[in-house]
C-alpha cells in the first residue's frame, strides 16, 4: 500500500507519508511509535517465550516481557497539510522477512540504534544500506546507558556521512517528532537530488 501522496480521507492539499521505525530486538519501536501517535497505537506484542532463548538478548533489557512480532502502526499530524503513518517493525531478527513489505510504500525510515548493545545494530544498517529508500540513525538515550559522541558512533558502526546520526528519547514525544522532522527532511533531500539527477525514486 502507498502511502505516500494526497489523503483523500482528509481533505485536498493534504499530503501523507510513510515512516518505517526499524532497529533490532529491544531498541524502543513500539515505545517511539506510542510517544507520538494521536491515535491508539496498533501493536502486535506477544508475551516472550522459550522459544527465544538463546536467540534474544534479554539481558540488556531487564523487565521486557513482549515483543513485536508483526507490526506497530501509528499516526501523527506533522502540519496542517503534512500527516504522517508510522509503521514499526519487529525486532528479533526470525520475524525479519515481514521487513520488505513493511518498508513498501515508505518514504524514510528512522532506524534505532540502542547504545548498550551497538554491535545489534549492524544487521539492520546493512538491511537498509541494501534498500532503495532514505534512512537515517538515531540513539536512543536509555536511563543508564553509555553515553558516546555522535562521530564515535558513526566511525564504530561504519555510518556513512549521507546518513544523518541523532541522538533521540523514544519516551519523549519532543524528541521523536524531532527525529521525525529529520527523517522527513531528509527523504525530501534525497528525493530533489534523484530529480536533479533525471532519474526520481519510485515511490510503492
Amino acid at each position: 500500500m502507498d502511502y505516500a501522496g494526497s489523503d483523500r480521507g482528509h481533505g485536498p492539499g493534504i499530503i501523507s507519508a510513510k515512516i518505517v521505525i526499524a532497529g533490532g530486538f529491544g531498541v524502543g519501536k513500539t515505545t517511539m511509535v506510542g510517544a507520538v501517535s494521536e491515535i491508539t497505537p496498533l501493536t502486535t506484542e506477544a508475551l516472550l517465550t522459550q522459544a527465544g532463548e538463546g536467540i534474544d538478548d534479554r539481558s540488556k533489557v531487564p523487565g521486557k516481557e513482549t515483543t513485536t512480532v508483526a507490526m506497530d502502526f501509528g499516526r501523527i499530524t506533522m502540519a496542517d497539510d503534512l500527516i504522517l503513518y508510522l509503521f514499526g517493525t519487529p525486532g528479533q531478527t526470525r520475524f525479519w522477512f515481514m521487513w520488505d513489505e513493511i518498508i513498501r510504500g515508505a518514504v524514510g525510515a528512522v532506524v534505532l540504534v540502542d547504545t548498550r548493545r551497538i554491535s545489534d545494530a549492524f544487521a539492520p544498517l546493512d538491511y537498509f544500506e541494501n534498500q532503495n529508500l532514505p534512512y537515517m540513525v538515531a540513539l536512543n538515550c536509555f536511563d543508564g546507558a553509555p553515553v558516546y559522541e555522535v562521530d564515535e558512533v558513526r566511525e564504530a558502526l561504519a555510518i556513512s556521512p549521507r546518513v544523518p546520526l541523532v541522538l533521540t528519547d523514544a519516551r519523549r514525544r519532543a524528541a521523536v517528532k524531532e527525529t521525525l522532522i529529520a527523517v522527513v527532511q531528509h527523504a525530501m533531500q534525497a528525493l530533489r537530488e534523484e530529480f536533479g539527477r533525471g532519474t526520481p525514486t519510485p515511490v510503492g
